[in-house]
């Protein structure tokens, strides 16, 4: 073997080694971003492809790896479920506490979020979950009312949310990316009223954006997350 086949042999050999040791060993992820369960256009007119984009590919995806970075510490808690975590935010080392409550609550409330809209979804709920809106509220008309001043008057970020509270329904709001967990209430659906969930289609229109969320209300999964509460 000459000298330029030889250097040429050695530098393959060496180079391929550490490349498959790091594959191999790379860590995997505490958590992941999910993927969106539908194309990012699939729910225009009513929230736009680009708003999508940026709030599933970049916000949430920043939660995602925010939380991460403040569990690598702590193995003995990579384990645990995350609805586990947020429940317990006093058991948790003051380091992290804070972190976990905001990327922790904001990895939870958006990947509920995804799944609570859908393309074609909207009209009036049907099912369980209709009939408890309407035992609770009235009539389906008098809730939405009810849930877009909750979320049009929720001063600065947050949710507004329909949650179960012991046997009854209750609409209330969270700041940030607090979770109904937290204190104790089960979220059935909730809408992101953080300005990146619609400023791009609707600037500072929130009202707007409020109503046409319900064209895209995901009834069928709701109507689930509602028996199984």
């Amino acid at each position: 073997m000459n000298r330029r086949n030889f250097v040429l042999t050695t530098i393959v050999a060496l180079s391929s080694l550490p490349v498959i040791a790091q594959a191999e060993s790379a860590p995997k992820p505490i958590y992941e971003l999910p993927p969106l369960p539908y194309p990012y256009d699939a729910l225009e007119p009513y929230i736009d492809a680009r708003t999508m984009k940026f709030h599933h590919d970049r916000h949430h995806q920043a939660y995602v790896d925010n939380l991460n970075k403040a569990l690598t510490p702590y193995p003995e808690l990579q384990n645990k479920c995350l609805v586990e975590l947020i429940q317990n935010l006093d058991q948790l080392p003051a380091a992290i506490r804070t972190s976990v409550r905001n990327n922790g609550g904001g990895h939870l409330n958006h990947t509920l979020f995804w799944n609570i809209m859908a393309p074609g979804g909207g009209g009036e709920p049907q099912g369980a979950i209709g009939e408890a809106i309407r035992k609770q509220f009235g009539s389906f008309g008098q809730f939405q009312e009810a849930f877009e001043k909750a979320g049009l008057t929720l001063f600065g970020s947050g949710w507004v949310w329909l949650v179960k509270a012991g046997e009854q329904l209750e609409i209330m709001t969270t700041p940030n990316q607090d979770s109904p967990l937290m204190a104790g209430k089960f979220p059935i659906f909730g809408n992101d009223v953080w300005e990146h969930a619609y400023y791009l289609n609707y600037q500072n229109r929130r009202g707007e954006y409020l109503k046409s969320w319900w064209n895209v209300a995901n009834w069928a999964g709701i109507n689930l997350r509602f028996e199984n509460a």
